[in-house]
């Protein structure tokens, strides 16, 4: 695995690892719009690593019914 900037997300507590999370969130559309191609890979393999940690911490998350294919069909 190749160096990812910032505290590795298996040591971040439970409340940090989401914050990381959402900020990310919020800085995808900005880096990928104007960032070099090597801050939009690092925005990428970071995300990663944060999404995969999160997964397994949370592998029995709430799916918001209105979050897949048949809750929005059926909204619709």
């Amino acid at each position: 695995m190749e160096l990812i900037e910032g505290i590795p997300a298996d040591e971040l507590a439970d409340e940090d690892l989401l914050r990381e999370l959402e900020s990310l969130g919020r800085t995808r559309v900005q880096t990928l719009r104007h960032g070099s191609d090597d801050a939009l890979h690092m925005h990428t393999e970071r995300s990663r690593e944060l999404e995969r940690e999160y997964l397994r911490r949370f592998p029995q998350r709430e799916i918001d019914p209105q979050r897949t294919r048949e809750g929005a069909r059926a909204e619709g």
